[in-house]
């Protein structure tokens, strides 16, 4: 049977262009001992992908060049030569940006066919999600009465976030680029408080001006997205002891000379504050209770998915560039099926 595939034609230098890439098409064969063969149904583009375009060494090993990419995807099983999976099942794969494939049954994972929709499993109850509970209930520790600031707080991540604070009863101040993203974050995810930092000449104190507005003295827990200028906004309106979730810096991703660096670094010692990083593939201990929660969240209406989507293989880059030109609202997914 026929495929298409994405693959890494070449590394990336500065912001990724469509001549790094290469669709191509490729013969799958009948799965063999041991083999399932999954048909994709929805793949999901994220920020943390751009780092695996290049050479340099990370947590997880660089694509391979002339070969496909990978990421979180949902398929459904077509053929089994393992007792473990059949036709019909639903499964998550790390196995993204191709259409069909032959994988060993250790490399996917059964999903529930049931309340959630299937392309939740790539959002709030996938890998996205569980990043937003880790780094809110694990990293930060947020307790009760904390004010939270989440910066790219319209993304996939960030979005989630913003509804975990809510839910737990925390006030939220989120960022986001433009004024579809704040009013998506003030009318859809009720927050307290809503930042277009393209319109704000000072994001520090756009912050200030905002946490003054919710009666707040200062911000209790960060969830960093961005780094760079938020990050520093975000060090100045710290109270004491605040903790800060490190989830990502996609102002930095994509530079080529001299990264951008908060100017403020003292004040983690001044204040008392707790910086710390994270990957979620660390704390998949908490992967059950986490699924239970959504799960419940969602069916009590607590929870939306907020999605941009893009039809088909063909269009799965415009889904990743849209994570760089802020066109992206909620998660970046594409339908394959």
């Amino acid at each position: 049977m026929k495929s298409g595939e994405m693959h890494l034609k070449r590394r990336p230098v500065g912001v990724p262009v469509a001549e790094d890439f290469a669709l191509v098409s490729v013969d799958v064969p009948p799965p063999g001992p041991g083999e399932v063969q999954v048909r994709n149904l929805w793949m999901a583009v994220d920020p943390a992908m751009r780092g695996r375009m290049s050479d340099a060494k990370s947590y997880v090993p660089p694509f391979v060049l002339d070969g496909p990419m990978e990421g979180p995807a949902i398929g459904e099983v077509v053929a089994s030569e393992d007792p473990g999976f059949a036709p019909g099942d639903l499964v998550f794969s790390r196995l993204g940006w191709r259409e069909l494939f032959n994988a060993p049954a250790g490399a996917l994972q059964h999903r529930v066919r049931g309340t959630l929709p299937p392309q939740a499993y790539l959002g709030f109850a996938g890998p996205t999600g569980l990043t937003a509970y880790v780094g809110l209930l694990r990293i930060a520790e947020m307790k009760d009465g904390d004010v939270v600031f989440v910066s790219a707080a319209s993304g996939g991540v960030g979005s989630i976030a913003c509804q975990i604070a809510r839910i737990k009863g925390h006030k939220v101040i989120g960022s986001a680029g433009g004024a579809r993203k704040k009013q998506f974050l003030l009318d859809t995810l009720k927050l307290d408080a809503a930042i277009d930092y393209k319109a704000e000449p000072n994001l520090t104190k756009a912050l200030a001006r905002e946490v003054k507005a919710i009666g707040a003295t200062g911000i209790d827990v960060n969830f960093e997205n961005v780094g760079g200028d938020h990050l520093q906004a975000a060090l100045a309106l710290a109270n004491k002891r605040a903790r800060f979730a490190i989830c990502g810096m996609i102002s930095q991703y994509n530079v080529t000379d001299a990264p951008t660096v908060p100017r403020n670094l003292t004040m983690i010692m001044t204040k008392s504050l707790r910086l710390e990083g994270f990957i979620v593939l660390d704390h998949m201990d908490l992967e059950q209770q986490f699924l239970a929660d959504m799960t419940a969240w969602y069916e009590a209406g607590l929870m939306r998915q907020a999605e941009t989507v893009q039809d088909g293989l063909a269009r799965s880059l415009d889904a990743f560039f849209g994570l760089f030109s802020g066109e992206n609202l909620g998660r970046s997914l594409v339908k394959l099926g």
